[in-house]
């Protein structure tokens, strides 16, 4: 599956079939927050947020060909993301683009 953040694929003519998206909400355990505590008071990157919102960025992407797979696409392009805290601790990541087929 091709993905792209581009609304077009070179060389390739697209019908567009539908807008498709995936998220994820993902957390870390209290233990890792009371690190990133102490981490914010000194200031430096809180790399176990860093490596839960790749993961939660991979999962939704994922999800996001999942659903253009199962309405036959070959690419999604135009993709965007998309994060949003829900609570402390937690975050949201949303993924969504135009699920495409080749002419």
């Amino acid at each position: 599956m091709i993905v792209v953040n581009t609304p077009t694929i070179e060389g390739r003519n697209l019908q567009m079939l539908s807008m498709v998206s995936g998220n994820t909400v993902q957390s870390k355990n209290a233990f890792k927050d009371i690190g990133a505590g102490f981490r914010n008071l000194v200031g430096g990157e809180v790399g176990s947020y860093t490596k839960m919102l790749a993961e939660a960025r991979d999962v939704a992407v994922q999800r996001m060909i999942s659903q253009a797979q199962s309405m036959g696409a070959d690419a999604i392009v135009n993709v965007h993301f998309s994060s949003a805290s829900i609570m402390e601790g937690a975050a949201e990541i949303l993924a969504w683009g135009t699920a495409v087929k080749f002419c």
